[in-house]
C-alpha cells in the first residue's frame, strides 16, 4: 500500500503504544486502518490528505467497555443508538449491552433483540453481555424480586441463547446454582467462543473449579456483590474474589469511581499488585437510563455524579464514563496514562477474544483512537478511520455526526 493511500494524518501528539508512549509523533490512517506511525520528521505526512494538528495531546486507543446498562438516559438494551451516541462522545469506540438479572424471560429476550435490531445503527456496539440470569439473588441481584429464583430450566436457557447467538460475548453466572452446567455446555456449543464470567455469587473456589473447562476467565465487577464462606474464630473467609485474585487465567472487572465506594484506593491498589495490569478490566457499569426507578441519592453523596442508586438507596452501578473511569484510576492507584489507557482498552479486547482487531495502536488495526489531553478530557474520537462530531439534542442527550 503506498502513501497515496493515507485519508487522515494526526501530527504534534503523544502516541500511547503497548508498552509505552511515543511522543512527538505522528500517526497515519487508510480507510478504516491504521497504516503506520512514528516519530515526527522520520515519517512523512502525504500531501492530499486531511491532518489533525493534536497539539501536544494523547492519542490513544478507543476505549472498550464491556459491562455497560446504559447512561445519558439511554438503556444500552433499550435506546441502543442513543447509548451509543452518549458514550462514543466519551470515547468508547466498542462496548458491549448488558441485559441483566432484573429482567424476567420476555423481557431478556426483548432486550436481545432489540440490541441485534440496531446492531448496526449502534456503530460502536459489539455486542451482548449477559448479566445473568442465572446469577445468586442473595448478592446484589434483586434478592425480593430477582425473576429467576425458580432455577435453571432448560427451554428458557435455550430460547436465551439461540436468541442471543454470537452476539453474546460474555455469560455471567454464580457457579453455586444447580443444574448451571447443562447451560454453560450449550451456550458454548451455541457460541464456542463465548466468555464465562463469574458474578453475584459466593462460590467457593473449588466450586469454581469442579467446572472443569467451563470455568470462569473474568470477574465481574472484582469486590462487588459477592459473598465469603463462613469463617470460624474470628478468620476471614474466601470466595469468588479471592478465586480471581489467585487464579491466572482471570481477567478482573474494576468499578473505579471518584471516590473509590465501589472499590476502595487501597483494594484497587490490592488487585494491581495481585493481577499486574495486564488482567484488571476497566469497566463503567454505568445504570444511568431508566430515571423512573432510580433513588433518590443519599445527602452525603449529592456532591458525586458518578455514582448511581437504587429505590432504597443503595448503590446499583455507577453513571461513569471511561473517560472518567481512567482519569479515576490514575488517581487512586497512582499508575500512568499508560498503564491505564491498558486497562480501558487492550485488556478488555484480549478478556473478549477481539484484541487482533481493536485495543490497541498498531498497525493493521482498526482505526478507533481517542485524542485526551493531560486529564483525560476527550478532545477527538475517530471511529474505523472516521472523525466524530457531536451536537446537542433537543434532549439533552449526544449526536454524532461524522463527515
Amino acid at each position: 500500500m503506498g502513501k497515496h493511500c493515507v485519508d487522515l494524518a494526526i501530527k504534534n501528539c503523544n502516541i500511547i503504544l503497548d508498552g509505552g508512549v511515543l511522543c512527538d509523533g505522528v500517526l497515519l490512517i487508510s480507510k478504516d486502518k491504521i497504516y503506520g506511525y512514528g516519530k515526527a520528521g522520520e515519517i512523512d505526512i502525504p500531501d492530499g490528505c486531511e491532518v489533525i494538528d493534536a497539539g501536544g495531546k494523547y492519542v490513544g486507543p478507543g476505549f472498550v467497555d464491556l459491562h455497560n446498562h446504559g447512561g445519558g438516559g439511554c438503556g444500552t438494551f433499550i435506546d441502543p443508538v442513543g447509548a451509543a451516541e452518549y458514550f462514543l462522545s466519551h470515547g468508547a469506540t466498542s462496548m458491549l449491552a448488558s441485559p441483566y438479572y432484573s429482567l424476567n424471560f420476555e423481557s431478556m429476550m426483548t432486550a436481545i433483540r432489540t440490541v441485534k435490531e440496531n446492531i448496526g445503527a449502534a456503530r460502536n456496539f459489539r455486542g451482548l453481555y449477559m448479566e445473568g440470569p442465572y446469577t445468586s439473588p442473595e448478592f446484589g441481584a434483586n434478592t425480593a424480586t430477582n425473576p429467576w429464583r425458580h432455577g435453571i430450566v432448560e427451554s428458557e436457557y435455550r430460547a436465551l441463547v439461540d436468541e442471543a447467538g454470537d452476539l453474546a460475548k460474555v455469560w455471567v453466572v454464580a457457579p453455586e446454582r444447580d443444574g448451571l452446567e447443562p447451560f454453560i455446555r450449550y451456550a458454548r456449543e451455541v457460541n464456542p467462543s463465548v466468555v464465562i464470567a463469574l458474578g453475584h455469587s459466593k462460590a467457593l473456589p473449588e466450586k469454581i473449579r469442579s467446572l472443569g473447562e467451563y470455568r470462569p476467565t473474568l470477574m465481574t465487577h472484582t469486590f462487588n456483590a459477592t459473598g465469603r464462606s463462613d469463617a470460624p474464630l474470628g478468620t476471614l473467609g474466601v470466595g469468588p474474589d479471592e478465586y480471581a485474585l489467585i487464579t491466572d487465567e482471570m481477567y478482573c472487572e474494576l468499578i473505579s469511581d471518584s471516590l473509590g465506594i465501589h472499590v476502595h484506593p487501597e483494594m484497587q491498589k490490592l488487585l494491581l499488585h495481585a493481577k499486574g495490569v495486564d488482567k484488571v478490566v476497566l469497566i463503567t457499569d454505568c445504570a444511568d437510563y431508566n430515571r423512573k426507578t432510580r433513588g433518590e441519592v443519599p445527602e452525603k453523596y449529592k456532591h458525586v455524579t458518578d455514582l448511581n442508586f437504587d429505590p432504597f438507596g443503595d448503590i446499583a452501578g455507577s453513571k461513569l464514563t471511561m473517560d472518567v473511569a481512567v482519569r479515576n484510576v490514575m488517581k487512586h492507584t497512582g499508575v500512568g496514562i499508560g498503564d491505564a489507557f491498558k486497562m480501558a482498552s487492550l485488556n478488555p479486547a484480549r478478556a473478549i477474544g477481539l484484541d487482533s482487531e481493536i485495543g490497541s495502536i498498531a498497525i493493521g488495526k482498526r482505526a478507533d483512537l481517542v485524542i485526551v489531553d493531560t486529564e483525560v478530557n476527550v478532545d477527538t474520537v475517530i471511529l474505523g478511520g472516521e472523525i466524530c462530531k457531536f451536537a446537542q439534542n433537543a434532549n439533552n442527550s449526544l449526536k454524532k455526526e461524522v463527515f
